[in-house]
């Protein structure tokens, strides 16, 4: 197991990261208070028996670089943040986001992106088109 937290990367305190293969942090990111991140999911298809006795699934978690992560955020495993995506508070990420994106609730959404024609930030769907 390997956590590579690169260069610049400033973590607040009661940070909870755990990894059971390669878990990136990108430089230059923040991560606030009380947030998790983890690249292990647990099995549970066998009935009666522990979760924790059950196997590891693991998932490549990656953060990109200058993306921020608001206090109490659940980055679960599986989740791919491009560069400087912005994530809400308390929200809970699984999936995979572009670059320069927003990103709140539980399930998250995107909400907005970057636009670099209009260069300004503008809603999206859900699935990160521009409205």
């Amino acid at each position: 197991s390997r956590i590579e937290i690169q260069d610049d990367v400033r973590i607040a305190q009661n940070v909870h990261i755990t990894s059971g293969a390669n878990l990136v942090i990108g430089k230059s990111t923040t991560i606030l208070a009380n947030s998790f991140i983890t690249n292990i999911d647990h099995d549970y298809t066998e009935i009666d028996k522990h979760i924790l006795d059950q196997k590891l699934i693991l998932k490549e978690t990656k953060i990109g670089d200058n993306c921020f992560i608001g206090i109490g955020a659940a980055i679960q495993a599986g989740t791919i943040l491009g560069k400087q995506c912005l994530v809400g508070t308390n929200s809970v990420v699984r999936g995979h986001y572009p670059d320069y994106s927003v990103i709140v609730g539980s399930p998250a959404k995107i909400v907005k992106r970057y636009d670099f024609i209009q260069n300004t930030w503008r809603k999206t769907d859900t699935h990160g088109n521009f409205i």
